[in-house]
């Protein structure tokens, strides 16, 4: 399987979540198990069959964000200046050239994607574009919202 670019942060927020299913979703759903084993018959206890249902997505979750993890190429933002560069990892600093409404996104991994939070997947149509242009340069966005054109007034590495 080939890497997945992975912010630090990102890759410390999916470890945070593992050891959260690991050490406290696991244990608490084990303990539900057997308390609903507790109530007898197996075949007609909806809440037995409700903690499995549960272990089953959370053993899910757990080898989803271990083969993540495992295939992660973490790139540390800081330690990267690219001359002014869009590249992953880089905060950039947009202005519509119609509207000449400002926006600032930085290009991440695909799990570390949240458009409300200025957190854009390198996938994106927007940083598909982006990437490899530099400060000053002006880019065209063909998105599901239609064509866009935005100038890149500045390309941070924090």
């Amino acid at each position: 399987m080939s890497k997945v670019p992975l912010t630090a942060r990102g890759a410390a927020l999916l470890r945070d979540e593992l050891k959260r299913l690991k050490f406290e979703d696991r244990p608490r759903i084990v303990a539900a198990i057997a308390e609903a084993r507790g109530h007898g018959d197996l075949k007609e206890n909806a809440e037995y069959h409700a903690a499995k249902d549960q272990q089953g997505l959370v053993e899910a979750r757990i080898r989803d964000l271990e083969g993540k993890l495992a295939n992660a190429q973490i790139i540390d933002i800081e330690r990267i200046d690219a001359g002014g560069r869009v590249v992953f990892g880089a905060t950039v600093h947009l202005i519509d050239t119609q509207d000449a409404t400002a926006a600032r996104y930085q290009i991440v991994g695909e799990d570390e994607a949240d458009i409300k939070q200025g957190l854009l997947s390198v996938t994106s149509p927007i940083a598909r574009a982006l990437i490899g242009k530099h400060e000053g340069d002006t880019v065209e966005v063909v998105a599901p919202s239609g064509r866009r054109t935005y100038e890149i007034s500045t390309v941070e590495y924090i």
